[in-house]
């Protein structure tokens, strides 16, 4: 069995306005994990990331740089517990 994980992240900088949230479904959807994106009203992106282990990290890694016009300053993470409940990744 795989080592399935589930992350929840909030994305701040420079990340709103600058095609964060389609470039993070684009990014999740050829690394292969599932979950979600939004724009929040505080100006930052949450996300929720589920998928095997490697995967995941390689997400994370890419959220802390973000796209060509972007500018994160800090990754916020919280691990939880997967859930398997997402078929693909959403912007909603």
């Amino acid at each position: 069995m795989e080592n399935n994980q589930r992350v929840h992240v909030w994305i701040s900088g420079r990340v709103q306005g600058v095609f964060f949230r389609m470039e993070t479904q684009r990014k999740a959807k050829q690394i292969g994990i599932t979950g979600w994106v939004r724009n929040i009203r505080d100006g930052r992106v949450e996300a929720v990331i589920e998928g095997p282990g490697d995967k995941v990290a390689q997400m994370l890694v890419w959220c802390g740089k973000g796209p060509a016009l972007s500018r994160v300053t800090d990754v916020e993470r919280v691990e939880e517990d997967y859930s398997g409940d997402f078929k693909e990744f959403s912007i909603v």
